[in-house]
């Protein structure tokens, strides 16, 4: 089955660039992803997977950091002119981008669940002729929004692998669940996914990502350097006033921020750990002679435990609140991304390290990295199935990078696609393996 495997990734490798490719050149970020997701949901249903999209895998309550309504609506225009799925388009309406395919053997087994990310950055991507995708035109047309952290790879590997599961569907066993997450970055989308009951049934969770640092040809088989995080968009009300004429009838918004943005960055670091705080944007008033009457701060806190990052939050939330209270004004705190820290299951990275040694073109596996520093909202899927008594992991796929993550120029070695299509089949033709080695009450039930 495995020569089968590499004949059918090696014949759709083209396919695999193609679809890549077109995601990069029509980028949409997060909750905007209407055309991706639209064109992954008749791509799953033409291979015969059972498809899920919109409201049935995305919870609205716990969405965080949706655009406004009159943005939602612009950029479903603008993916139905792009050469959105029509028949698919309207389950994502209001920016509900989320879809899974199943595909079920009918036979007993485990069920598999793999993530892949969709979305795009907000960032402009460059025109110099040294940036392939410019120089071979497939840049992103879209204004301000770029694939600069390879989701576009990551939801063309997930194609490959559905394609080239459904070829191979009378040799497998269980159920495999393919999910296409939206809004990854700013770590918005996952928790939603994870709450409208997406991986609840999952017994083996892998999660994957593109590029990292980790070279082309190789493989990380588990990743346990993702930082807990909160995301906080914090907007101060006061009164304006004449600077000048009445300055005792204004209520200083300007004054709170800073207050709270001095006193945020002297927060006592963590113990246990690393723990991190930023303040990244301040926007406050509106002319010379006018008192602020409102004052944005965006921050985010981070630490390398959940409980690390709840200690940084609860203190940011106490200054936050005080600094408005000083000054007499009001305070509106919203968040707008969130994600856990998580432990990858050992087991089963002990399994994926001994079963992917002889993958073609695999030139060396790594068994753990934990050097990060980022954050990632699958986390909040690996924590569900391991709650539920499953078992999760958060590989890296190696490859040649142009440029940095979140660069302008960033582009990656797209034969890594290929290996990755392969690594992950070869996965799930052996989870049964697994399920059988680490018996759970619940797998293969």
């Amino acid at each position: 089955m495995i020569t089968k495997l590499n004949a059918i990734v090696n014949e759709i490798y083209p396919e695999i660039i193609e679809w890549r490719r077109d995601i990069h050149q029509f980028a949409e970020s997060g909750w905007l992803e209407f055309r991706t997701a639209s064109l992954v949901a008749a791509k799953l249903e033409g291979w015969g997977f059972e498809v899920k999209a919109g409201k049935e895998v995305i919870k609205e309550e716990a969405r965080m950091g949706v655009p406004s309504e009159e943005i939602l609506f612009k950029h479903l225009e603008r993916a139905r002119k792009q050469g959105a799925n029509e028949k698919w388009l309207e389950s994502f309406v209001g920016g509900f981008t989320g879809v899974v395919g199943i595909l079920d053997t009918k036979k007993p087994g485990p069920t598999i669940g793999l993530r892949f990310d969709m979305d795009a950055l907000d960032l402009q991507e460059s025109k110099d002729e040294d940036h392939v995708p410019f120089s071979n035109g497939y840049r992103s047309i879209n204004d301000g929004m770029m694939h600069a952290c390879g989701h576009d790879s990551h939801t063309s590997i997930g194609l490959g692998l559905a394609k080239t599961l459904s070829l191979l569907k009378s040799e497998l066993v269980g159920r495999i669940k393919l999910i296409f997450q939206p809004a990854e970055e700013g770590v918005r989308g996952a928790k939603s996914m994870v709450e409208a009951g997406v991986v609840d049934d999952v017994d083996v969770f892998f999660a994957t990502h593109i590029g990292c640092g980790v070279p082309l040809g190789e493989y990380v088989c588990g990743t346990n350097g993702y930082l807990s995080t909160t995301k906080l968009d914090v907007l101060f009300k006061g009164v304006a006033a004449h600077a000048g004429g009445k300055p005792e009838e204004g209520k200083n918004a300007l004054l709170a921020a800073s207050s709270a943005v001095l006193n945020l960055h002297s927060i006592s670091r963590h113990s246990l750990g690393n723990s991190r705080i930023n303040v990244g944007v301040f926007n406050a008033g509106s002319g010379r002679n006018i008192i602020p009457s409102s004052a944005l701060l965006k921050i985010e806190t981070r630490g390398d435990t959940s409980e690390i990052n709840d200690y940084i939050l609860m203190n940011a939330r106490k200054i936050i609140e005080a600094s408005a209270t000083m000054y007499d004004i009001d305070v509106q705190i919203d968040v707008v991304g969130e994600a856990k820290s998580s432990k990858c299951s050992d087991e089963l990275v002990q399994f994926v390290y001994e079963t992917i040694q002889d993958v073609d073109g695999l030139q060396k596996v790594h068994l753990y990295s934990s050097e990060s520093g980022g954050s990632e909202d699958a986390t909040y899927m690996m924590e569900r199935v391991k709650e539920r008594g499953g078992f999760a992991t958060y590989g890296i796929i190696g490859t040649t990078l142009a440029a940095g993550h979140h660069n302008e120029k960033f582009d990656i070695d797209e034969t890594s696609m290929k290996l990755a299509v392969k690594t992950l089949g070869k996965l799930v033709m052996n989870v049964d393996t697994f399920a059988e080695t680490y018996e759970k009450s619940k797998i293969g039930s």
